[in-house]
């Protein structure tokens, strides 16, 4: 009997000790490997869809220098409604890592669940306009992504062979290059209208920006002491936004965004309303493609009009809550201060840095980002607002679907700034 307890007692500890050497191995992600090293899994939640495969594989590059840490990225960009499905993933308990933030509202909203990430050694070499949106009560919340801007991408040989040479800065001056271009045979504007961010956040911005003070505005209209209804301004704006779509193809609310710069490319349209995030996948498809900005005017005032909105598009954020967090702090710094990093940012994400000790030679960012630097340095820029909106992209696609409405002839003019007041007017109140 003491032999049977005794092997008994040898096998239960033998098999405590084999299930112990197993959890010594496990993984804080997915599994671990033969050593027992534990596999650190950092789980990034991407909203930059033109980016996607050159961030995989910079996570690749910084896996093979960090054995024992696993890099997961998953993107939702272009039609996908990144806000929501963010807030999605929160509500199901998968939290991200490493996410998105724009900033200033989007900042409110979600400052609960960041990390401070002022002491980090990047802050100090972030552009000072760029560390704005992310900023509140003196501390960081986020890394700038990088600088951007928009306005009328145009085709240049197109443009030369409706006999266009000079290139439009007012209202007057783009209907006229418009029908020139419409006499040539030429579709002036590929306009992907079905994509809400297109209209509510890039389109809807020109009207609020070209203000006299533009955050004085839209704090007033919040305040209810001003309406965006009787708007001088953004009556000037729903001109271009008409324009666009008496000059344009007949399916805009069918064109999504990869339809439309595939389109534009490939020499189907003179121009388009895009960003210089389109540029990879421009000169993929057309390397050979001659392009560059237009500026986006409402009226014929020149030198007002001869400007670009030109800003940080998201943030880098950490999850505060996260049991990586201290790792995902060491990816950030690796991506902007590592000569790996540095050269994926300036050569494979095309952006124009957002931190001063990244260098890009124009000629490595392509013709729109070298266009957006030009502007910017001759300080003709105009900024970006839809962040400071009451309600944040809520409000921006709600005003999106009225002006597809609109679009759609299925609202007057009148009726779509009435709805525009509205949908102020219920964010304002919550």
């Amino acid at each position: 009997m003491k032999k049977t307890l005794l092997l008994l007692s040898m096998i239960i500890t033998l098999i405590i000790a084999g299930c112990g050497n197993g959890n010594n191995g496990a993984s804080e992600g997915a599994g671990g490997d033969a050593s027992g090293t534990k596999e650190v899994t950092l789980k990034v939640f991407n909203f930059k869809v033109e980016m996607a495969e050159q961030l995989d594989r910079l996570a690749k590059e910084y896996e093979a220098e960090n054995p024992g840490i696993k890099v997961v990225t998953e993107t939702c960009g272009g039609g996908c409604d990144y806000s929501a499905a963010l807030k999605t993933k929160f509500s199901a308990g998968d939290k991200p890592d490493i996410f998105f933030v724009a900033g200033h509202s989007d900042l409110d909203l979600w400052e609960e669940h960041l990390e401070d990430l002022t002491d980090q050694p990047w802050v100090g070499d972030i552009h000072d306009f760029a560390k704005v949106p992310m900023t509140k009560d003196g501390k960081v919340y986020g890394m700038p992504l990088n600088l951007e801007g928009w306005g009328f991408i145009y085709n240049k040989d197109l443009f030369a062979q409706a006999g266009i040479t000079e290139l439009p800065k007012t209202i007057s001056e783009l209907e006229a290059a418009a029908k020139q271009l419409q006499d040539a045979g030429i579709t002036p504007f590929i306009n992907g209208y079905a994509e809400w961010w297109i209209l509510g956040n890039h389109l809807m911005n020109i009207g609020f920006a070209q203000q006299d003070d533009p955050v004085a505005y839209i704090e007033a209209v919040k305040q209810g002491q001003e309406t965006i209804t009787g708007n001088q301004t953004l009556n000037e704006w729903a001109n271009l936004f008409e324009l666009t779509v008496q000059y344009g193809q007949p399916n805009s609310l069918q064109t999504d965004y990869n339809t439309q710069v595939t389109n534009f490319a490939n020499g189907k349209a003179a121009m388009m309303q895009q960003g210089n995030w389109t540029q990879i996948q421009l000169l993929d498809i057309n390397p050979d493609l001659q392009h560059g900005f237009l500026p986006m005017p409402i009226n014929d005032d020149a030198e007002k009009m001869d400007k670009l909105p030109i800003g940080v598009p998201n943030n880098w954020v950490v999850h505060k809550n996260s049991a990586v967090k201290e790792q995902a702090k060491t990816f950030l710094n690796w991506m902007v201060t590592s000569e790996v990093g540095k050269r994926y940012i300036v050569e494979e994400f095309k952006f124009i840095p957002a931190l001063k000790t990244i260098s890009a030679d124009e000629s490595q960012l392509g013709p729109l980002a070298a266009d957006i630097i030009a502007y910017s340095d001759a300080g003709k820029a105009i900024p970006w607002v839809w962040q400071r909106y009451p309600g944040y992209e809520a409000n921006t696609s709600q005003m999106a679907s009225t002006m597809q409405a609109f679009v759609g002839n299925q609202v007057s003019r009148e009726q779509m700034f009435e709805q525009f007041q509205k949908t102020w007017e219920e964010f304002a109140a919550q």
